[in-house]
Parts: C-alpha cells; structure tokens; sequence
C-alpha cells in the first residue's frame, strides 16, 4: 500500500468530517419559531413522543428516541410501515408524533398523515425540505436540510443524517434543560450503567455496620485498638467517647508512625496515637463522593457517623471498587 494512497484515505475522511461539521453548523441559524414551538408541544404532552421514520432515518429517529426517553422525556420509536399495519394502535391520546424524513415525501411517513389528523395528534416534522409535504401538515417543522451530502456521488444519506442526529439532540437537552432533569434522575434510567452505580449509590448501600464496625473507647491500650484492626480487616478504627462519639481514628498508617516513634507499644493508650479528629462522612451520602474524599485525603477508609457523630458504619476503598463506583 503506498503513501499516496494512505493519504488520499485520510483526505476523503478530511472532507468528510468538514462537509458534516459544516452542515451541524448551518443548523444554528435555523432554530427559529417552529424549533421553539416543537419543544412547547412535548413540554405539553401528556403522553409520550412516538418518534418514526424509513430507512436511515429511521435509524436516526431509533436514537433520537432513546436519547429523549434518558433524559426525561418518555419517548419510543415506531416504525411507519408497521404503524400502517395495525401498530398505529401504539398512539394513545396525549401522544405526539416526532416524523423523520430527509425529503419530507416518505410514502410510509406521509401515508400516517390523514390518520394523525383525524386521532387530533401533534405533529413535529425533521425535514430537508421546507416545502415539503411533512413540513407543509406539521404543527412544528425542524429544518434539517444540508447543502449537500458527504458521499461524492451526493446519494447516500451522511450529512442529512448527521444533521438529524444532531439537532435531535439539540431538542433533546433544551428539552432536559427546560424541565430541571437531574443526574440522579438520568441515573435512574441507567441503573445497570457505571454511571448509575455512581449517581445512585450511597454510603448506606455499602458500608460495614453492626458488628463488623471496628470501634474502641478512649483510654484503650493500642494492642486492643490493633486487635480490632486485625479481627475487622478494614484497615482501621473508630476511636470513640463514653457517650458514643467518634473523637478519632487508628489505621495502618498511624500503627507504622507509631512504630517509628515508639520502641514501646505495651503502655501505650490508643488516645495517644490516634489521628484527630479522623474523616467522618454521613451514610446518604453518594459513594462517588466518597471516592473524592478518599483520593483527595490518601486514605483507603472512612467511618460512617449519625447526625450525633455517633459511628454507624465503615466504608473502605475495597467495597467502592467492588460495587463499580470506581
């Protein structure tokens, strides 16, 4: 393979890129009224937005679907040569129609038309074509139109679909912005993600309590502080008054200074070595945050406290990484 042809790939995928950035660019000038009045028609609705559309726009309106469905607007995808075919039955008063179609003369899409009318359903239409026969019966037209198409033989379908893609997720975040959508809500639809793991788990769902919750009095000699850290494995523990309130920690690290400055342990009391006042977090707390503390502080745990500072729980690195949050 020699160089001129390696170059000449790159040149195509050059051109490419600049003909669909060039055509998401020419989209801002054209979000006007109608882009206005389709995101007050599904501010509105009831129902859910029923997105439909043939061949690659269809495929297109497949994503768009989803990527309104997570972010807080119900949403499915419904294929028009189907819909034509009994599952037009899927539309339900309350319902809008998001219709998809570079042309705007899709037979499958436009033969919807006079149903859609008669059941009273908004329309919002995603065209090339401002004069064409979807825009023409839409109650909110989006322009979608692009100068040309990536393909040098200006047929397949690259930038109108790129441009489609694009301005559906336009309307997707102005619609998410619109409503106040949160990321513990987005998380709630992704429950199975990373990202729900990091937005839905909280300090509660994973930290040690009860009698796995490493925890001394003050005044306790070092060796049963030590004995704790080795019976509870979590590499520290809570060092506690007699009313209950976490006044500090013991860990790993404190044990290796104290070797360093002590040749004695046996008359040492855990008051004198332990770190004050020690990290604390409460138990609703995200685990994301957790994480943060942990990296920011060097620290591999953290005891959990009540509102009264009173231990609860105990949260290590270990049980972050093993839920997935990191």
């Amino acid at each position: 393979m020699t160089t001129e042809t390696d170059s000449s790939f790159r040149h195509s995928a050059q051109r490419t890129l600049q003909l669909e950035q060039d055509a998401i660019g020419a989209l801002i000038p054209r979000l006007n009224d109608d882009f206005d009045q389709a995101c007050r028609l599904i501010l509105g609705c009831t129902g859910r937005v029923i997105v439909t559309g043939m061949g690659k726009s269809g495929h297109i309106g497949g994503k768009i679907a989803a990527t309104l469905a997570s972010t807080g607007t119900p949403a499915f995808f419904v294929h028009p040569g189907e819909a034509s075919h009994g599952d037009l039955g899927m539309i339900t008063p309350g319902d809008i129609v998001l219709a998809l179609s570079n042309s705007g003369e899709t037979s499958e899409v436009t033969a919807l038309l006079p149903l859609l009318k008669r059941m009273g359903t908004p329309l919002i239409s995603m065209t090339g074509r401002r004069g064409s026969t979807l825009a023409a019966h839409a109650d909110a037209h989006l322009d979608a139109g692009v100068a040309r198409e990536a393909c040098p033989l200006d047929l397949a379908p690259t930038s109108s679909t790129t441009a489609s893609l694009a301005l559906g997720d336009a309307l997707a975040v102005a619609l998410l912005e619109a409503r106040g959508f949160t990321a513990e809500e987005f998380a709630l639809s992704h429950p199975g993600g990373s990202l729900g793991r990091r937005l839905l788990l909280r300090v509660s769902d994973l930290m040690h309590q009860g009698e796995r919750l490493p925890q001394v009095t003050l005044g306790s000699p070092l060796r049963d502080a030590l004995l704790e850290i080795t019976n509870k494995g979590l590499g520290f523990t809570c060092v506690t008054d007699t009313e209950g309130r976490l006044e500090g920690v013991y860990t790993d690290g404190d044990l290796r200074r104290t070797l360093d400055q002590h040749h004695d342990l046996r008359t040492l009391v855990v008051d004198e070595v332990m770190t004050r006042p020690g990290k604390r977090i409460a138990p609703d707390t995200l685990a994301a945050e957790a994480v943060r503390i942990m990296e920011d502080n060097r620290i591999t745990a953290l005891a959990v406290v009540d509102d009264d500072e009173r231990p609860i729980g105990a949260l290590h690195m270990h049980d972050l990484l093993s839920s997935g949050v990191i």
